[in-house]
């Protein structure tokens, strides 16, 4: 058990607010079982990184924000992060502003193909019994104290339902935003993708103002189904105010695909956990990941894919740079269990060290159980190579020109395979802004 039980809230406060929103009874019962489960789990272990130090005590309390019906109404600062089909006109578009939904906007075209895209919350009043099948079903609120805490505390977050048979073309969006430091901040992302469907779906977290330590305690999950393939982008731009944490998990049945996007440019303290349950047959997982550190940040970047189908091929790319005192431990993944015959796992981390006092750590695992598959890794941490910066300033390339180059070029191959072209953009802008050029 843990020694570390003060929680965040009591339990009579979480069934308070579990009725005054007219949650489901299984709703109010599993806030309140999550909640006794917190204070008896651990945080979870990180390789290298002492997340029990760090200060995880502000999670805030529920506090609902005024609707707007328009994007203009938000601050300049964000509106920039919508992709241009959302601006001016938005569709496909939710935005939660601290713990509430504040806007929400489908067209009638994904409305008409059975598409369900909607706040959690409200499709727990209008798709309960869906929300139930699925909720929790990939992510276990077990599985460590702050899993068990967001199960207790989720606010806001997005439902994403596509029927079987229903290719969604146009990218759905959702857009975080924190504001007030006393604000719950804990969003659940629900995904599910039925057989043979697609869907793109990409969102943003963002931070205005300092917001005192506030913690972001997210879940993403999503479930694809045979044959279907999910796009998930999602970029965390959080400023120092705020410390994140995210765990992302997929279960993706025979022959479904996931690709993931994952811009980690935070400004505070990071743990990242991106996970892909291959379970079954022909099912696959690419997962593309970019971390960038400043000043004395803390990141612990996980990507993950657990094969047990069998001919289930996983692809993880991990690229951080570290300016500054920040660091990084960066772990990659993969599990083939026993079975799983012909599965193919590979995996490269890389780290560049822009500073001395920078620390950068990649670790590749691989734990195999099966004899016919194919795994494979690569990992590398270093610092600028002085012979690249010094041949680019000979070609009369000021130094911060040259370092630019250099640290685009070491970007590239993740950014480069992107295959949404706004997100390649979004994450180009976000990396110039973490490293001031």
């Amino acid at each position: 058990m843990s020694t570390q039980t003060a929680l965040p809230v009591n339990r009579d406060a979480i069934i308070a607010f579990s009725k005054s929103k007219q949650e489901p009874a299984w709703m109010t019962d599993l806030r309140a079982e999550a909640l006794d489960l917190a204070a008896q789990l651990e945080l979870p272990a990180l390789e290298k990184t002492r997340i029990d130090r760090w200060n995880l005590q502000s999670f805030g309390s529920y506090k609902a924000a005024p609707a707007i019906q328009s994007v203009d109404e938000l601050p300049e600062s964000v509106k920039s992060l919508l992709t241009e089909e959302n601006g001016g006109h938005p569709e496909n578009l939710i935005v939660q502003r601290n713990s509430g939904v504040v806007y929400h906007s489908v067209s009638e075209e994904l409305s008409k193909m059975g598409v369900i895209f909607t706040s959690l919350e409200q499709a727990l009043q209008d798709h309960g019994d869906l929300v139930k099948s699925y909720f929790l079903s990939v992510v276990k609120k077990d599985e460590n104290r702050l899993t068990a805490l967001h199960t207790a505390l989720w606010s806001g977050g997005v439902f994403l339902y596509v029927p079987k048979n229903v290719e969604v073309k146009v990218p759905v969006q959702a857009l975080f935003l924190a504001e007030d430091a006393e604000a719950s901040f804990s969003p659940h992302v629900l995904i599910v993708a039925e057989s043979h469907s697609s869907v793109t779906y990409v969102d943003n977290y963002a931070s205005v103002g300092n917001l005192n330590n506030l913690v972001q305690n997210g879940i993403v999950e999503v479930v694809v189904k045979p044959g279907a393939t999910v796009q998930f982008a999602s970029i965390h731009s959080l400023n120092e105010s705020v410390t994140d944490l995210t765990f992302r998990r997929a279960n993706i049945e025979n022959d479904g695909t996931i690709q993931w996007i994952i811009g980690e440019m935070n400004d505070g303290n990071v743990v990242s956990d991106t996970t892909s349950i291959l379970k079954g047959n022909g099912s696959s997982s690419d997962a593309k990941v970019i971390c960038v550190g400043t000043g004395e940040q803390k990141l612990n970047i996980t990507t993950r894919a657990i094969h047990f189908g069998k001919n289930s091929p996983s692809d993880m790319i991990t690229r951080a740079v570290m300016r500054d005192e920040a660091t990084a431990i960066v772990n990659g993944i993969t599990k083939i269990e026993k079975g799983a015959t012909g599965a193919n796992g590979q995996q490269t981390e890389r780290v560049l060290m822009l500073s001395p006092k920078a620390r950068g750590d990649a670790n590749p695992i691989l734990l195999i159980d099966e004899d016919d598959v194919k795994a494979g890794h690569a990992a590398s941490v270093g610092q600028v190579n002085p012979d690249q910066l010094y041949y680019l300033m000979s070609r009369g390339i000021s130094k911060e020109d040259a370092l630019r180059l250099i640290i685009y070029g070491f970007l590239a191959p993740v950014v480069a395979e992107v295959p949404l072209e706004k997100v390649q953009q979004q994450l180009q802008l976000t990396v110039e802004r973490k490293l001031g050029q």
